[in-house]
């Protein structure tokens, strides 16, 4: 075993014997703008720098908590914190909360996030289910002769249960890119071309780990600012936050049902 298996192995130990829960069933990663979702529901937390493999959040709307969400069903939800591949501790750290996941017994992963939007007429705080992703990293969380089939990774099955809670809901390809500097006109340009739809800086990296350990995956986009050269101005973090906050009551109900859905169709 890897040392980063190792480390997952660890901080799944660690979070099974301070939180009391043999199993967590499901695992939720929150992005930009989901922060404040499922609140209510928490019913064990501690500091994430306290947990093998986890720091405090760098970033303005991010957790430096990580979570247990107790569900009507009785399920468990294990909410971990992102680190992104920008701020520098490797992709082994992007894929860490996806391998502690798998190793604290999960068997879906819910991926959220906050995105650029390719399309003019979507509107902040829009939510979209991820069908497919680009990954414009030029890295991999995978070494060695590993070769995972990408192929449904976003889970066909979980997308349908997704669109029974909300058939509004419209599918996109996300193109993941390194950071932190947010795309340029033309790079955004060259994702529609190649068929992408929202642009930003997680997720992938993420899913193809998941993958990897076995999880089946379901990831949530919400536009949070249209993409660099789609109507006129400039992108900031301030659209984003004010973004995820117009949001945050819907996201989190939605969120919330979809949890509960998923926790009855464990496989």
């Amino acid at each position: 075993m890897s040392k980063a298996f190792e480390l997952a192995e660890q901080a799944a130990n660690f979070i099974r014997a301070e939180s009391g829960i043999p199993q967590h069933e499901l695992a939720l990663c929150l992005g930009s703008g989901w922060l404040k979702t499922l609140t209510g529901k928490i019913t064990w937390s501690i500091d994430a720098d306290k947990v093998p493999g986890y720091r405090t959040a760098e970033v303005e709307g991010f957790s430096s908590q990580i979570s247990t969400i107790t569900l009507d069903s009785g399920k468990h939800v294990l909410v971990l914190p992102r680190t992104h591949l920008y701020q520098g501790y490797g992709v082994e750290a992007v894929a860490h909360p996806a391998r502690t996941a798998a190793a604290a017994g999960a068997k879906i992963m819910v991926l959220t996030n906050g995105a650029g939007g390719l399309n003019p007429n979507w509107k902040p705080g829009q939510v979209f289910l991820i069908s497919d992703h680009i990954n414009l990293t030029a890295t991999s969380p995978i070494e060695g002769a590993k070769f995972v089939d990408l192929t449904d990774m976003y889970s066909p099955r979980l997308r349908n249960i997704a669109k029974q809670i909300d058939p509004t809901l419209e599918e996109v390809v996300y193109a993941q890119f390194r950071g932190p500097h947010y795309e340029s006109p033309a790079e955004v340009k060259m994702v529609g071309i190649v068929g992408g739809h929202m642009v930003g800086m997680s997720t992938a990296l993420e899913t193809i780990a998941a993958r990897e350990v076995g999880l089946e995956v379901i990831a949530l986009s919400m536009q949070t600012n249209p993409a660099a050269g789609v109507v006129a101005g400039g992108v900031s973090h301030e659209h984003v936050l004010a973004a995820g906050k117009a949001g945050e009551q819907r996201n989190g109900e939605l969120l919330a049902e979809l949890c509960e859905a998923l926790s009855n169709h464990l496989e």
